[in-house]
Order: structure tokens, then sequence, then C-alpha cells
């Protein structure tokens, strides 16, 4: 029997190891944006009361979870040549257990909507039908892949207005359509911070297929086009100045985050940077929906601590989720 056997403070120190596998699959600093999303569908549709509300946000963020649990739990093979130093691979999580918590979340979020709007049934199905596709599929197949994740945002609203109304109301759709596009763009970055790991695990991404230059390059059209349609929506709004000037400010800093990977500069390191600032900017995105539909002090009342958390935890945790530590580097949150 080893020491650290005997001792009594290694279990708390396998216990301390486990929980912090959990923390770091969730990617706590892409969890506000779910919420975001679904409060931003409610508030659209109608939602005022305070329940209605805190589902339409815990709703989508439980599926988002459970997106983290079942895509790490299926990207594992891939994640042991790339990114070995994540919790699945490393040993510090088993794939049961993510496996698991996938499903419970996938069944919680399920739960939670069903109660509110029994009609949310197939629109969460096909919700967690996308999360597996995508990780199972279209991953592999480069575009395919990117459009599968911009679509389970586009859902996320529908999600969040459906616990307001028996459907998501006909005003939602350009923002619906700007989010698929803007997060289809958003997941493109994503695969120029990966295009090594990709190439060598066998995925067809599009920077693997095309070149980084064409994906950067498409990335900035979809995010444009993203851009403008949610833009759009602001004509059915409530509030459309507000909904407009916190637009130009999410405007602002996509543009900036564009450029930190325009081609002839792009570097898997500046991609981390760039989809660092995507994830800070869609914030303000869907908090620009959010005022269009409730006033510019509510939504900066919900995007201001968010938008501080997801700074804080992505300074802290993001590049080591990414990137393997170097030689005699540690592995901390």
């Amino acid at each position: 029997m080893t020491a650290e056997a005997r001792s009594p403070q290694a279990p708390v120190r396998r216990s301390g190891a486990t929980l912090t596998a959990h923390w770091q699959t969730w990617r706590p600093y892409t969890t506000c944006y779910p919420a975001l999303l679904g409060l931003a569908g409610a508030l659209v549709a109608g939602g005022r009361t305070p329940e209605g509300l805190v589902v339409a946000a815990l709703a989508p963020t439980l599926g988002w979870l459970a997106g983290h649990y079942l895509g790490d739990y299926f990207d594992r093979h891939l994640d042991a040549i790339a990114k070995p130093q994540r919790p699945i691979p490393s040993g510090r999580l088993s794939p049961v257990a993510a496996l698991v918590c996938g499903v419970g979340c996938a069944v919680a979020s399920l739960v939670a909507t069903t109660v509110v709007n029994w009609r949310t049934v197939p629109v969460v199905g096909l919700a967690m039908g996308g999360i597996v596709a995508y990780s199972t599929l279209f991953k592999r197949m480069g575009l395919a892949g990117n459009l599968n994740r911009g679509a389970l945002s586009a859902l996320a609203l529908a999600i969040g207005a459906m616990t307001a109304a028996p459907w998501p109301p006909w005003a939602l759709l350009p923002a619906a359509v700007g989010f698929l596009l803007h997060d289809t763009a958003s997941n493109l970055i994503g695969t120029v911070r990966d295009v090594e790991g990709d190439r060598a695990g066998g995925y067809r991404s599009v920077p693997v297929r095309h070149g980084v230059a064409v994906a950067v390059r498409l990335a900035a059209v979809l995010w444009a086009s993203g851009t403008a349609a949610v833009g759009l929506g602001a004509l059915t709004a409530g509030r459309p100045a507000a909904q407009l000037g916190m637009l130009a400010v999410a405007a602002v800093i996509g543009a900036a985050a564009l450029s930190a990977v325009r081609p002839g500069v792009a570097t898997a390191r500046r991609a981390l940077r760039s989809h660092e600032l995507l994830v800070a900017e869609r914030l303000v995105l869907a908090a620009s929906v959010v005022a269009g539909a409730a006033g510019v002090g509510a939504a900066l009342a919900i995007l201001l601590p968010a938008l501080a958390f997801s700074i804080l935890t992505q300074a802290r945790m993001r590049a080591r989720h990414e990137f393997p530590a170097p030689a005699g580097g540690e592995d901390t949150p």
C-alpha cells in the first residue's frame, strides 16, 4: 500500500480532482450564453413571469452542459491525440461518468421544459439529437458540423420562447437565423484553432480541407450575415433603438475578433484569442435581443455579471483546456 493510499487526505484529493474535472467539462465561460439565449427567446415571446424566465434560462443551459459531457464522451479518442490534458483522456473523469452526466442533464432539461409546455418535447429531442449527431457524424464533415452547432443556438432561442408561448413567434425568426449563422462562424474559428489535431484524427474540417484562409473568410461572411439578421429582427422589436445600440457594440467586438485571425496571421493561439472574444461578443449579441424586448436596463443587469464571469473564467481556464501544458507545467482549473 502506498503512502498516498494510506493517507486520509488521498480520498479528499481524488474527490477534488473529480470535481475539478466536472467543472472543466462544463466550460463555465460558455454557460451564460445559452441562458441568455433562452431568456431572449422567452422575452420576445412575451414571457414575464419569474418562474417562466427561470426555466427559459435553465433548460438551454442544462442542454448545453449535456452537449459538453456527451461531446467529450464521443470525442475522447480524438482528444487523446490532440488534447490529452482534458478530463477524460487524462483519466480524471471516466467515460461512463461523462455519459451518465450528459444523459442526466438532457433529461433534466426535457423535464423542466415539459412541465411548462409539453410541445417542447420534439424541439428538445431535436436539440439532443443534434448534439449526438455533431460528435458522431457531422464534426468529421466540415461545414455541415459547423452548421449543426449553429442550429443548436437557434433551438435554444426556440426552447426559451416556448416557455412563454405554445410555439415560437415569427418575430423570433430573424434572431434565430442570425444566431445560427453567427455560431456557425464561431465554431468555424474553433476549427482553425484545432486544425492540427483534426488533421491527425482524420477530421475533415474546412481549414483541413481548404486551408485556414478559406475558413477565416467564410467565417467572416457568416458572422456578418448573422449580425445583420439579428439587426433585422430589431424592426419588429418593442425597443428597436435599444437592440440596435447593443448590436453595434457586439459588431465592434466581433470585428476585432475576426481581425485577430485574418489571413496571413492566423495561428492556433490567435484563433483561441479570436474565439475568446467571440464568446464575449455573442453574450452582447444575445443581450441586444433582450434589450429589444425588455429595455437596455434589463439587458445590462443580466449582461454585465455574465460578461464578467465569462471573461474571468476564460482567463483562468481556457488555454489550459485547449492546449496541453508545457513540460513540467501544472494542470490547474
